[in-house]
């Protein structure tokens, strides 16, 4: 195969099994040429993957395809938008033949499972990073937003908090033939965008937010644009029991770990929302059917995140969540 750009979008990504009856004009020419629907709104999302950030070098690029569309079309979920087309900026050392076909077929595999056509971007060689838009649509003024918290609400999480940043935690310390930890080292490569659960949500939650942070820094942001506070229950924020195995079997003697990876470590993609009261029923009812979800804590009119047990004593965790600059800066800080 020739490794010209054009060449590799030609073999790699124009290749697709997902052509949409909206798309008028997709990968080919300068730009893609798209309809939507009367009623509709379109949501767009943009998210880098960043080898060595986001990545560790070596991760299987199956698995990196799969991610790079899975947090976008996660913030799509927490808008409660149905997933329609993606756009694609690939820069990449050296145009590697099994990198590529690994890499787009796990883009491609998530694509076709939420109806999601490729329909443009761009190619170009450098260090390794992937920055990927998800377009999706959702009927006009029906969309979740973070600014729609108000006091007396309920705040849900949909699944389970902290695999994933165990998995990081324990990266190249899993064995991966075993159920648990094949669990969590999929949480962490493999998030599984919470689609049809942000389309019910639509009608019965009033804010929401996806998990990428951190459930406290992702928190803040809801309460922070929608002018109130929280009281959280740090006992209730729900671990998976492959979680619990796994530190059990490796930090037996750092207990800390078990409520502030859940808090603090993110890349679960897991939906935090609010729900007023009367739309609790009908919450736990129909997302019981799909990844479940579970009470947490509580809308506040006064501003700030409080953090108890269950015993009504606070609880501090020991950081609030991943910032990327703040990262940055606490490492020149120290050298």
């Amino acid at each position: 195969m020739k490794d010209s750009e054009f060449d590799i979008i030609t073999h790699y990504f124009a290749r697709q099994a997902i052509h949409r009856p909206d798309v008028i004009a997709g990968i080919g020419d300068d730009g893609a040429l798209l309809k939507i629907a009367a009623g509709k709104e379109l949501v767009v999302s943009m998210d880098t993957l960043v080898e060595g950030v986001h990545f560790l070098s070596g991760t299987d690029p199956h698995a990196i395809g799969h991610k790079a569309m899975a947090v976008n079309l996660s913030d799509l979920a927490a808008m409660g938008a149905v997933p329609a087309w993606a756009t694609l900026s690939l820069t990449m050392p050296e145009a590697d033949p099994h990198w590529l076909e690994g890499f787009s077929d796990g883009l491609f595999t998530l694509a076709r499972r939420f109806d999601v056509q490729l329909i443009g971007g761009d190619l170009t060689q450098g260090p390794l990073s992937i920055t990927l838009q998800a377009h999706g649509l959702v009927p006009a003024g029906a969309s979740l937003r973070r600014s729609g918290a108000r006091a007396g609400d309920y705040i849900y999480v949909t699944g389970t908090l902290g695999d994933a940043g165990l998995g990081l935690h324990l990266t190249g310390a899993l064995r991966v033939e075993d159920e648990p930890d094949a669990f969590i080292t999929g949480r962490l490569l493999r998030p599984e965008p919470r689609i049809a659960e942000g389309i019910i949500l639509r009608s019965l939650a009033r804010a929401a937010i996806d998990i990428s942070d951190g459930l406290l820094a992702d928190l803040h942001h809801i309460l922070d644009s929608s002018g109130v506070g929280a009281v959280l229950q740090v006992d209730r924020v729900p671990r998976s029991r492959a979680f619990d195995q796994i530190l059990d079997r490796v930090f037996p003697d750092k207990p800390e770990l078990r409520d502030d990876l859940p808090l603090v470590a993110g890349d679960d993609y897991e939906l935090c929302f609010t729900v007023p009261s009367e739309n609790r029923a009908a919450v736990e009812q129909q997302l019981g059917r799909l990844s479940g979800c579970t009470p947490i804590g509580m809308i506040v009119a006064e501003p700030g995140l409080h953090c108890q047990r269950k015993e009504g004593v606070d609880y501090q965790p020991s950081r609030e969540g991943y910032e990327h600059f703040r990262a940055m800066q606490r490492r020149d800080d120290h050298g």
